[in-house]
């Protein structure tokens, strides 16, 4: 596994023409020539996602690398459409999903990133974590927790006693439930007190708040590549906060580019990154329990010590477009899928 570095970006950098896995099966692979072509990348994404993600860095490195990037149109049948190696998509809708996988039993050699019933485990909060609660890393230089969650689905005037039958401590971070790609999915709120927990909207997933010096690490995860950044969160809560505040203090998405904190003069002790012995195991670990390997991890440690860790959300496809040097890595991550399955069939795997 490899962590990336920010990257520069060669616009000298030679045309690399790939042979799609689709086409191998009728290549004269025991001697003769393999037919030269390009890899078909077909794209389904919200326009939000064609904007952020398909920016035009990355669409003439992809064209030098012989990757073409083909905007499927879900309304048209996908079979009418392609031929494809790889279908990259971010469509939340049941039937785009139901679509998706008819297509893939019919047509098994192409890559899926990332197949619908795993990325439908992170579409839920309270299924989100589950994974991480009983990783074991210990021995890789730190502790991976999760914070402690109580899940409310109706009545807000019965999350004062559900909170409080759970043992849970206040402040406490209300999140939705459902994750669904929309800026309000990712809307935060902190409940300070026992009576403003009455004022939440259910559903939604209520979390342990836990100081970490105002500092989020998302840790973003291509195939085996890893790209850690620094971002501010929410500020660290004291017992005079705990005293003097009451209600519900609602924030927009907090971890934005914007709010990067990777240049910012900070504490080493609440800047230094999570150890890369960590990082490499947690991804390992991850991408083979979620089935995925298109998603990003926002992670804090915990304030006052060195090597506990909370994880605290996991997104699928997240903004890429945001962390320096994607082009590459992405690019890199298409070509290296198409070289695997292209060996395999040699191999006669």
């Amino acid at each position: 596994m490899r962590l990336h570095g920010e990257v520069s970006f060669d616009e000298g950098e030679e045309e690399v023409v790939m042979v799609p896995a689709a086409a191998l099966s009728s290549s004269p692979l025991n001697g003769g020539a393999v037919p030269v072509t390009r890899l078909v990348v077909g794209y389904a994404l919200t326009k939000k996602k064609v904007k952020s993600f398909l920016q035009p860095k990355l669409l003439l490195l992809a064209r030098k690398k012989g990757i073409n990037l083909v905007a499927i149109d879900d309304t048209r049948p996908l079979a009418e459409q392609g031929p494809f190696d790889v279908i990259l998509h971010k469509i939340t809708s049941k039937e785009w999903q139901q679509v998706l996988e008819d297509y893939h039993e019919e047509h098994p050699e192409v890559t899926v990133l990332d197949p619908p019933n795993a990325i439908n485990h992170l579409n839920n909060r309270q299924s989100m974590l589950a994974e991480v609660s009983d990783l074991n890393l210990s021995s890789f230089y730190g502790e991976v927790c999760t914070p402690r969650q109580l899940v409310i689905m109706r009545d807000p005037s019965s999350i004062p006693t559900a909170v409080a039958m759970a043992g849970l401590t206040l402040p406490l971070v209300a999140k939705p439930l459902v994750v669904d790609g929309t800026s309000k999915s990712h809307e935060l709120s902190l409940a300070y007190d026992e009576a403003s927990l009455s004022m939440l909207d259910p559903p939604l997933v209520l979390q342990e708040f836990v100081n970490h010096g105002g500092i989020l690490f998302k840790v973003y995860i291509i195939g085996e590549t890893i790209q850690v950044v620094r971002r501010f969160s929410l500020p660290d809560v004291n017992t005079y906060d705990l005293l003097n505040n009451v209600g519900v203090y609602r924030f927009p998405r907090v971890s934005c580019a914007a709010a990067s904190a990777d240049h910012a003069d900070l504490d080493p002790h609440i800047s230094e990154l999570p150890p890369r012995p960590l990082l490499e195991k947690l991804g390992k670990e991850l991408r083979g329990r979620l089935g995925l390997r298109l998603f990003n991890i926002d992670m804090i440690r915990e304030l006052g010590t060195k090597d506990r860790y909370y994880i605290i959300d996991i997104n699928y496809f997240p903004g890429f477009g945001k962390m320096p040097g994607y082009e590459h890595i992405f690019t890199d991550f298409l070509l290296n899928l198409a070289q695997s399955k292209y060996k395999k069939c040699l191999s006669g795997g």
